[in-house]
């Protein structure tokens, strides 16, 4: 592999920036476990107002705000509806099985989720069938390329979750993303969720954490399972610190990240022998022809061998994800590299 690598498999490739690494190294710090981290308090309480909630809790990783929330919701052998393609479907090892205890059931497409099909899939209540008891959302959608799900298709759908008895859980590992791209506050994009996750070592840039949103109940019995699943962590200030310098810092410029994919895009726009998803955020989704000469994996080795780093995001499609990382300049040079390796299969 070169020397130089432009890394587009994930945003959370991303490393502390010097700034964020003085800010980790001040920390004030106690311990989290006992109550006593004043940092993470702060950072807890500023992801709450920012969302329109209560009280939040500072967890090590979406996975485990996710299930977190799942056990919040619902209870072993319940079913959960989720977007079509969720991430705790998708990447989170089974969890939802395993951890939650739960059974998901997939509806909609590329993120969004309509009354009716939520009508549609719930279980009658009769001794013979799971309870269906929550429904959880995404914004923005990984699965869909970064989608950003309009408010008002989010809010339809928690209003009819909750006229149905179903409690919501919003997936909003992105939604920083979401929020910027629309240019709304974050609270806004939350909507009248129950529960709302976010994850701080995406976009906003930071080395690890994530947080999980809700009234003082919520926050008070998701302390305990957070405790259980081992996430209860000590002097813990010095991430949290990454996180607070990350909405002070990183968060406007999450726009630069859309322009970067929109121009990555527009670079990969009209190349013979692929098609591209237009981008909402910082996602762009790469088809290539099923009958053409490579497959995703294939072509992702071919990528890395000239330095670029992509995600195989299926059979024929793959992934690249634009962040703090990630210069115009080297949109420039990933898509001529795309280009440049798709020449011999036009030829």
């Amino acid at each position: 592999m070169p020397s130089q690598t432009i890394d587009l498999r994930s945003d959370t490739v991303t490393r502390p920036t010097p700034g964020m690494r003085a800010a980790m190294a001040s920390a004030v710090v106690g311990d989290d476990v006992f109550g006593e981290d004043p940092t993470v308090q702060e950072l807890e309480r500023r992801i709450a107002d920012l969302l329109g909630r209560e009280a939040g809790l500072f967890v090590p990783s979406g996975t485990m705000a996710n299930q977190i929330a799942l056990q919040l919701h619902a209870r072993h052998g319940d079913e959960v509806l989720v977007a079509e393609g969720a991430h705790c479907l998708w990447y989170e090892s089974g969890a939802a099985a395993a951890i939650a205890g739960v059974q998901l059931v997939s509806i909609g497409l590329d993120g969004e989720v309509t009354p009716d099909q939520i009508q549609g899939a719930l279980r009658p209540r009769v001794d013979w069938c799971p309870v269906t008891r929550a429904l959880v959302l995404e914004n923005t959608h990984n699965r869909a390329g970064g989608r950003v799900i309009d408010p008002s298709v989010c809010h339809a759908a928690v209003d009819a979750a909750h006229r149905a008895g179903l409690t919501v859980h919003v997936d909003g590992a992105r939604l920083f993303n979401a929020s910027v791209a629309l240019g709304v506050p974050p609270r806004e994009v939350a909507g009248e969720a129950d529960t709302v996750s976010v994850c701080l070592s995406k976009g906003l840039g930071a080395p690890v954490g994530s947080v999980l949103v809700g009234t003082r109940d919520h926050v008070r019995d998701a302390r305990r399972l957070r405790k259980r699943m081992g996430g209860g962590m000590r002097q813990v200030g010095v991430l949290a610190a990454a996180g607070l310098y990350a909405l002070d810092h990183h968060i406007a410029r999450l726009a630069d990240d859309h322009l970067a994919a929109r121009a990555l895009a527009e670079g990969l726009a009209g190349c013979p022998g692929l098609s591209v998803v237009p981008p909402d955020t910082n996602i762009v989704l790469v088809d290539l022809r099923p009958d053409g000469a490579f497959d995703a994996n294939a072509f992702a080795c071919m990528a890395r061998a000239r330095g670029i780093l992509l995600s195989v995001f299926g059979e024929f499609r793959l992934r690249a994800v634009t962040h703090l990382e990630v210069s115009i300049d080297d949109i420039k040079t990933a898509a001529g590299v795309v280009r440049d390796l798709m020449r011999p299969v036009v030829a």
